[in-house]
């Protein structure tokens, strides 16, 4: 296997959430893996168990925080849209176009709010109910982390 190939590999483990990557081409194999730098990685590795106890545990942080980032204000009532994943939130397709949504507009189910570049891949982020933008939380450019208030859809 090529070594410049073994180097990307390298480089796609670091900048992922991956432990271990395997690789097998004909005969020849590569197995990649790491040690978890804190305690607290390897719960985060684990799917259902870890995630429904970590949900479990994160409801005052958010709260929380999310008073924090938006001022101390309170959020409005409402549908509340959350990020699906971790990444970096882009109201709009590229710099020069205008926002997919702004307060006050009026959105459809499936209808695209914004994108969420995640290891350089843009995931559209869609409203699961129809209404009004009642408040947008985040801002262009900002990191997001997984269940992160986006939006209020009223």
């Amino acid at each position: 296997m090529d070594l410049r190939k073994i180097k990307k590999l390298i480089d796609l483990l670091e900048e992922s959430q991956l432990t271990e990557i395997e690789i097998k081409e004909g005969e020849e194999s590569v197995r990649l893996a790491r040690q978890p730098r804190t305690s607290a990685a390897p719960a985060a590795m684990h799917a259902a168990p870890v995630t429904h106890a970590v949900e479990h545990a994160r409801p005052a942080p958010v709260a929380e925080d999310s008073h924090s980032k938006h001022g101390g204000k309170a959020i409005p009532d409402g549908h509340m849209v959350r990020s699906p994943m971790v990444g970096t939130y882009y109201a709009s397709p590229n710099p020069e176009a205008a926002p997919f949504i702004s307060v006050g507009q009026s959105v459809k189910a499936g209808d695209t709010l914004a994108i969420i570049e995640a290891m350089k891949m843009f995931n559209p982020i869609e409203a699961d109910v129809s209404g009004t933008i009642v408040a947008i939380l985040v801002e262009n450019g900002q990191p997001v982390e997984f269940d992160e208030p986006m939006f209020v859809i009223g």
